[in-house]
């Protein structure tokens, strides 16, 4: 098919310019034949001249040779003035494979002959043949490694990029050339190892969480018998119950951690009302609120734990005032920002990712205050599912987080329309119908 490709447009090639000198001598022809008659300008010029009505003969031309003609003509007539009378003359006992062109004559038809080359076809041309054979050679090794190297490796990298997000990548299959197999292999079975270890650590989580509970409860009546019956002060039973609490508070943020990759459906809520109800319910004294009304697309339970645990570590760990602010991204209007600022020192820059991580406490005697390290680290796991992150923040009002988050999409939908609302605004869902967790929870 390439050599056939590459044949027409090389014929076409030789037609053109056999289409100029063609013209060019149809010109000189025609001045000549004023002066000089037919035999004598064809024993003078060497061009082959016939005196007649048709030279061409009797045999009927092939469709190669009535198409070569139909193109010369319309070479020819592009360059002269007037459009001459053109007749195939297929190759014979009447002469080689031509073409027949009618000079203007005054006196009688003169007609002037002009070879035309062979079709490029079978059998085929040695030059023709190599090319042909090394595009075609180079055409398959581009396209092998379109098909089994390209596209199975950019499949790879997509789901590479999706490794670390909430919801892991579907196994690949394994296809293309033999290493992209193995690579895929090895990656599938990366996959698998860390689905193993994730179920592992998220039975291990549950597991403790659940089985503290029993004895927490065992001591909480424990202590309420021993202070009926007048051997615990009411100080130490203050106490013993402040321990109780703490160790409850870690037992729920144990149990939160395990859960946060649940999935929860996607509800258009008003976040101006979400952010007002968890203030009011979180924290010991209602903070400043400065909220722009919007309607995204979240997770509203998860979405009001993340923005209760920023608030709580704001109550303790820095200082009165605090300020809430929600307000859409400018630069993407299906984002939004929620800050929580208080008057307190804040968390230093440098250790600012070790802030986020589980487990980790920036004071070093790990005890007091119900907390265990991750408060932080379910805000942050909460915005990464909401398309964002915790940013800190620092300014004239104090220290800051930032929970950036982007509307989802909606349950069934392919995409959102600028803003975050769908294509058709479903009635909205109140913060009241998913309500915020508890202090104890957050």
């Amino acid at each position: 098919m390439l050599q056939q490709l590459l044949g027409r447009r090389l014929e076409q090639l030789q037609i053109r310019q056999l289409g100029s000198e063609l013209a060019a001598g149809v010109v000189l022809g025609e001045v000549a034949l004023e002066r000089f008659s037919p035999q004598v300008l064809g024993e003078i010029s060497g061009l082959r001249l016939a005196v007649g009505a048709a030279p061409a003969g009797r045999a009927v031309p092939d469709r190669g040779l009535q198409r070569q003609t139909l193109l010369l003509r319309q070479q020819i007539c592009r360059r002269l003035s007037h459009c001459p009378r053109l007749l195939p003359s297929p190759s014979g006992a009447a002469g080689p494979r031509g073409v027949w062109v009618e000079l203007a004559s005054p006196l009688e038809a003169v007609w002037l002959f002009a070879p035309m080359p062979s079709r490029r076809g079978w059998p085929p041309d040695p030059g023709l043949s190599s090319l042909a054979l090394a595009a075609g050679g180079l055409g398959a090794v581009l396209l092998f490694l379109t098909l089994e190297v390209q596209r199975p490796l950019a499949q790879l990298e997509q789901a590479l990029a999706e490794v670390g997000l909430e919801q892991r990548p579907a196994a690949l299959p394994g296809r293309g050339a033999r290493s992209v197999r193995q690579i895929t292999a090895r990656f599938n079975a990366m996959l698998e190892r860390l689905e193993r270890a994730s179920r592992e650590r998220t039975t291990m989580l549950a597991g403790i969480a659940h089985d503290l509970r029993a004895p927490l409860t065992r001591l909480r009546l424990r202590l309420d018998l021993a202070a009926t019956a007048g051997g615990l002060e009411p100080a130490e039973r203050r106490r013993g119950q402040a321990d109780l609490h703490a160790l409850e508070r870690i037992t729920n943020q144990f149990l939160l951690f395990a859960g946060a990759e649940q999935a929860e459906p996607a509800v258009l809520v008003p976040l101006q009302e979400l952010v007002a109800e968890v203030a009011a319910m979180v924290g010991p004294e209602p903070p400043l609120l400065e909220l722009a009304p919007l309607q995204r697309w979240v997770r509203p339970t998860a979405l009001a734990r993340a923005l209760a645990n920023l608030i709580e570590n704001a109550g303790v760990h820095g200082a009165p005032p605090l300020r809430l602010v929600l307000r859409a991204d400018e630069a993407d209007p299906a984002a939004f920002v929620i800050e929580v600022w208080d008057r307190g020192g804040g968390i230093p820059a440098a250790a600012w990712a070790t802030a986020l991580e589980p487990f980790q406490r920036l004071d070093s005697a790990r005890g007091g205050e119900g907390h265990c390290g991750l408060g932080l680290a379910i805000a942050e796991r909460i915005a990464r599912q909401h398309g964002g992150g915790l940013r800190r923040l620092e300014g004239a009002g104090g220290f800051g987080v930032a929970l950036e988050c982007r509307s989802l999409e909606p349950p069934g939908a392919t995409g959102l329309v600028p803003g975050g609302e769908p294509p058709t605004t479903p009635r909205p869902v109140t913060p009241g119908h998913s309500p915020a967790p508890p202090r104890s929870q957050s």
